[in-house]
């Protein structure tokens, strides 16, 4: 399994931005699948983003147009660029990658320690 370890969150006023990264402790290039889930207290962990090795993206309806997943293969690193930030959006965020999955079937069996994100009103 690879190693996941994510970084970049914090605490941020509602309308402003955060930036996650999550580093794999090796090539990425032949993990199918990584993503971001998140879960918020007394909630399900629910799917943020997902991308493909080869670049195809998903989003869950409420980070459409607010949120970008992306990688940098050189870099072992997938990133989640968050946007126009809303309170609901406070959860720990979770990254996680499925090395032999296919959108839209997949299964993390690799995942991070988390990170925090709060968003202040």
């Amino acid at each position: 399994q690879v190693q996941l370890v994510e970084s970049g969150g914090g605490l941020v006023q509602a309308g402003g931005s955060l930036r996650l990264s999550c580093a794999a402790s090796r090539s990425i290039f032949s993990i199918n699948v990584m993503g971001w889930y998140r879960q918020a207290s007394g909630k399900q962990r629910e799917l943020v983003a997902v991308i493909t090795s080869g670049g195809s993206t998903k989003y869950a309806d409420s980070v459409k147009g607010r949120f970008t997943i992306s990688s940098d293969h050189a870099k072992n690193t997938v990133y989640l660029q968050m946007n126009s930030l809303k309170p609901e959006d406070t959860a720990v965020y979770y990254c996680g990658a499925d090395e032999g999955g296919v959108l839209p079937d997949f299964d993390f069996g690799s995942w991070g320690q988390g990170t925090q994100v709060t968003v202040s009103s």
